[in-house]
């Protein structure tokens, strides 16, 4: 991870490291979606006699992901593309001795790039995907996506239950109550990072690379690392995963403290 750091900002500088962040920052919309169906399913089950806080967070959480999945995959497939474009990769090594090894500059929907602003490039790369596969060009590896998120969402909601109800009983008694759910969702997230890294991997690679499948992608990931595709981005991946958590839980829970109604704050503890 670190080397990656290095190297993207001695080539790109600063903004290389937000690449596609405007991109991005629109998946706002989606996380609005995402709260409110996981709110709302969490409410009708509970409706329907399901009090179980661990099952009610594992289907809330999947249908959650699935609704926002269907908002989130565009943008990142978008996001994907700018964050790649203009990237050195290197190609298999020359078989006359002492010739440098080859590079090529990756470049998937051979976008111009150079001298041009990012508002550019991003509708450059809007138009070619329209052009080359309509609108479902933008919901590329969005069943790949489904297959890393649902899931990974289940599990982060199961855990953050199964790591507060453990913090609830070996944490003192006046253990500020945010500060525990906090903790919990960290672990949460870091669980899930780890478990759910492979798909993630192959997600990214089905987006970019888009003549391929998810078992093709995955055929050729094991073919390059072996077991390594269990390890392979996952100190980035766990360090974005706690980072997000951790304000996830915090904005998250202290907003329904705060949209408590006056009859009912005397009941929530902070």
């Amino acid at each position: 991870m670190f080397d990656a750091i290095r190297k993207i900002h001695a080539t790109e500088g600063t903004s290389g490291l937000y690449k596609g962040f405007w991109v991005s920052s629109f998946q706002i919309v989606s996380r609005l979606v995402y709260f409110s169906t996981y709110e709302q399913t969490r409410y009708l089950l509970y409706q329907n006699n399901i009090k179980e806080n661990h099952i009610r967070a594992l289907v809330a959480g999947t249908c959650a992901s699935v609704v926002g999945q269907a908002f989130i995959v565009p943008f990142d497939v978008v996001s994907q593309h700018l964050m790649v474009l203009g990237q050195e990769k290197v190609g298999a090594p020359s078989p006359t001795p002492g010739t440098p090894t080859t590079k090529r500059v990756v470049n998937p929907l051979s976008i111009q790039y150079e001298g041009r602003t990012r508002l550019q490039i991003t509708k450059d790369i809007i138009s070619e995907i329209y052009r080359r596969e309509g609108i479902r060009g933008y919901y590329r590896g969005f069943f790949t996506s489904l297959a890393m998120f649902a899931p990974n969402s289940a599990l982060w909601w199961s855990f953050y239950q199964v790591y507060q109800d453990i913090l609830d009983k070996v944490l003192p008694e006046n253990t500020s109550s945010l500060l525990s759910q906090c903790i919990a969702g960290t672990l949460g997230g870091f669980t899930g990072a780890i478990l759910m890294n492979p798909i993630d991997i192959i997600r990214s690679r089905v987006q970019v690379n888009r003549k391929r499948s998810f078992m093709e992608t995955f055929r050729i990931l094991w073919n390059e690392e072996k077991l390594g595709i269990f390890r392979k981005g996952l100190s980035a991946r766990c360090t974005q995963s706690i980072i997000f958590s951790l304000s996830i839980i915090l904005g998250y829970e202290t907003i329904k403290r705060l949209s408590v109604k006056e009859d009912f704050k005397d009941r929530v503890s902070w």
